[in-house]
């Protein structure tokens, strides 16, 4: 354990922490005239937060009430006090910032990567290929900092430059990377295009694999293409909560396709239902919900994060020894992303599962068409890639697509074939969902 005094605590010594830092927020956002407004909208002040049920009451924030408050939000320390602004990514309007602090970007932020990284299985002295984005985005600054607390050699390459790449996954003998997971496998078929093999030529022990949860099938089939040995770890966070600091993957989570909520003494993690914003019983499906605790110069109270996952059935049972910290399953979905199909909920990531367990397609190639921008909509397309090597049909394969889709889901769906290259690869966070309109279908 990177931080055993902490990751061995049992469920009451967490929450014990949770309470002394929700009553030190309240203190310091009670000096925030922001902040003392947003709470006086529903009846209370900052430092009801030190209260028992304090955060239970405490209202809720997402981005309308960002918006409203353009440019700075919610800073909650003075300009000259803030080292670097990074911004929401994937967002609608105008992308919002948030404030960081020295002790935010130099202090805290390496101690809840680190302990993520660490607990992935990366060691000193590995050699990182860093494949997330840089700019206003807290992706890639978060990895060098979480990198560099554990002690790698970081090789800062960011997205892109895919041939390149692949050959210095061989010729730099990278023993982690950090991308997204269809990236990775864009990497993978690039390198065998130049005729490397990635199961032999290259090193990686492990990946860190963000922008979007992908499927126990199409994980599975990454990891058969690379090193023996070789495990690919889920890390998930948001923008608002300070980076992916929330929760990741371990080597004891992996086969129970679960990550663990490891930073719950610096940030709250609420697990609620969307409908009704209580909390969720053991194995069932509600939004996350973010509190920080120690953010300095932009925190947030009860930040809807619009995605949603399913808390673990056995949540506190981790033999890594980890008693007080939370396992939830991927992310299923975000509530803004579900479609409502005839009547059907369908959640992109079905979608992908399908994808995943059917041979010959290309798994990080594939979109869904929608006809019009509607709660209930009458025409949804799926577009898939066939891969290098497939003998069928497009025809064939749109067919076997549709079957399986009609077999788990119970829908009707419209699907077409391409050739491979045809559909968009990212390199960062995949856009799944697209409008347009129905005399393109």
């Amino acid at each position: 354990m990177q931080h055993p005094e902490v990751e061995s605590l049992d469920r009451d010594g967490i929450l014990k922490i949770q309470r002394d830092g929700l009553a030190a927020l309240g203190a310091r956002l009670a000096q925030c005239d922001t902040w003392r407004a947003h709470f006086a909208e529903a009846g209370m002040a900052p430092e009801d937060l030190a209260s028992a049920d304090g955060l239970a009451n405490a209202p809720f924030m997402d981005k309308s009430q960002l918006r409203d408050r353009y440019p700075f939000p919610f800073l909650t320390v003075p300009m000259d006090q803030v080292e670097r602004f990074v911004a929401t990514s994937g967002t609608t309007g105008l992308p919002v910032t948030f404030g960081m602090t020295s002790r935010d970007l130099r202090d805290l932020l390496p101690y809840q990567m680190s302990r993520l990284l660490a607990a992935a299985g990366v060691q000193p002295g590995f050699r990182a290929y860093q494949g997330y984005g840089y700019g206003l985005w807290i992706g890639g600054p978060a990895l060098d900092a979480g990198f560099a607390a554990c002690g790698c050699t970081n090789f800062p390459i960011g997205p892109g430059r895919g041939e390149l790449a692949a050959r210095w996954l061989r010729d730099h003998a990278y023993d982690v990377a950090s991308m997204s997971p269809l990236w990775l496998m864009t990497l993978v078929q690039a390198a065998k295009q130049q005729g490397i093999d990635p199961r032999t030529e290259w090193t990686l022990k492990v990946a860190i694999l963000g922008g979007q949860s992908v499927s126990a099938e199409f994980r599975a089939q990454l990891e058969a293409e690379l090193p023996e040995g070789f495990m690919s770890h889920n890390i998930y966070g948001t923008t608002e909560a300070g980076g992916p600091i929330l929760a990741i993957s371990t080597p004891y989570t992996h086969a129970d396709d679960e990550l663990q909520l490891l930073n719950e003494d610096t940030v709250i993690v609420e697990i609620l239902d969307p409908n009704t914003m209580q909390p969720v019983a053991d194995g069932e499906v509600g939004e996350v919900v973010v509190t920080t605790l120690r953010k300095e110069a932009s925190p947030v109270v009860r930040w809807r994060t619009r995605d949603l996952v399913r808390l673990s059935p056995r949540p506190y049972d981790c033999p890594s020894g980890r008693r007080g910290m939370r396992k939830i399953g991927r992310i299923i979905g975000r509530t803004d992303d579900m479609i409502k199909f005839k009547g059907v909920i369908v959640f992109p990531s079905q979608i992908e599962d399908v994808i995943a367990g059917i041979p010959g397609l290309a798994k990080e190639a594939w979109q869904i068409y929608l006809d019009k921008e509607a709660t209930t909509i009458g025409k949804m397309t799926v577009a898939v890639e066939t891969a290098e090597g497939d003998t069928r049909s497009g025809a064939e394969a749109a067919s076997e697509v549709r079957r399986e889709i009609k077999a788990r889901l119970g829908i009707n769906v419209n699907v077409e074939c391409h050739p491979q290259g045809v559909l968009p690869r990212y390199e960062a966070k995949a856009t799944r969902v697209l409008h347009r309109p129905e005399a393109a279908h």
